[in-house]
């Protein structure tokens, strides 16, 4: 038997062995390429709902704050109102005088006289009653008025000085990572925990480090009781370009999937009742500092108080 014969059986196994493998391979990497669109598909989706509920949460706030000053133009022009009717009240008295003095003579007149004066008092009677009622009426109105605007007013206190306490908390909660890329700053009503990329991800990952989970954990625990708080992740990039083979397609899908992934660590770490957490991505257009690329690379947690109770109380309140 040939070299050639008895090298034919051990040569064809081999040979089926390899055409095999890159096929395995190909599904191996479809089956993850559909995997990592389904995911996309999710994620983009979850950052529009985020967008919508972000305007929304936005269009109440300005309502809010154009309702509150509303109402206390309406309480000054009420306040000129009454000033005005006191004057009228004095009037009013005059007029009381002046019926007071028709009587008398109504009692020492003749019966043409009488009737006549009787007229006069039913007019003058008739009058009064009528400023009287407007008195009274726009009394109540001013009454009721600033009644409201106390009550707005100290609801507005409340939630401010809840969200002061409830910075003090998180700073508290943090004070290992603050100056380390992380900061806690209160502006416009709500609450910013600002984490760079270096404490979170490697560079070009989705996957939050050890040391990320950490800070984290940290921040869910400080606020998982906090039921009157809307929870909003924010993930930022910054403007260099995805490069070809990467996970994401593009800085859109990278904070995003940043952003879930930030979401997932606080509701594993925490009691957070996932209706009240929201997962955005914002990519490359909202820098904080357009000189400074490692500070664009961040993710933002976003503290705001529940305004459905202050917008219910604007609404209850007197319309113009």
């Amino acid at each position: 038997m040939t070299p050639l014969r008895r090298s034919l059986p051990l040569i064809l196994p081999i040979a089926l062995f390899t055409a095999c493998v890159p096929a395995r391979k190909y599904e191996e990497l479809n089956a993850r390429y559909k995997s990592m669109q389904e995911s996309e598909s999710g994620a983009l989706a979850k950052a529009q709902q985020a967008e919508a509920t972000m305007k929304e949460q936005q269009t109440k706030l300005e309502d809010l704050t154009s309702r509150n000053g509303r109402l206390e133009r309406d309480t000054l022009t009420l306040g000129t109102s009454l000033r005005t009717m006191n004057g009228q009240y004095d009037k009013i008295n005059a007029l009381n005088n002046e019926l007071l003095d028709k009587y008398n003579a109504l009692m020492a007149g003749d019966r043409s006289e009488n009737r006549k004066l009787l007229t006069d008092l039913e007019a003058t009677r008739l009058k009064l009653q009528g400023r009287e009622d407007s008195l009274n009426g726009l009394g109540r109105s001013l009454a009721d008025r600033e009644a409201k605007l106390a009550e707005l007013q100290a609801e507005l206190a409340r939630k401010d000085a809840a969200m002061k306490a409830l910075k003090d908390r998180v700073s508290k909660a943090l004070t290992g990572f603050e100056g380390k890329g992380l900061t806690v700053t209160q502006k416009n009503g709500q609450i910013y925990v600002s984490l760079e990329n270096k404490l979170l991800f490697p560079s070009g990952s989705t996957v939050v480090d050890a040391k990320g989970r950490e800070a984290l954990s940290s921040l869910a625990k400080a606020v998982e009781n906090e039921k009157d708080l809307n929870i909003t992740v924010e993930g930022h990039t910054d403007t260099d370009k995805v490069l070809p083979g990467a996970a994401y397609k593009d800085n859109w899908d990278l904070s995003v999937l940043r952003a879930t992934s930030v979401v997932r660590i606080l509701q594993e770490s925490s009691k957070l009742d996932p209706v009240r957490v929201t997962a955005a991505g914002r990519g490359e257009y909202l820098p904080a500092d357009p000189n400074d690329k490692s500070k664009n690379r961040r993710i933002e947690v976003i503290l705001a108080p529940d305004l459905r109770q202050l917008y219910e109380l604007v609404q209850d309140g007197p319309e113009k």
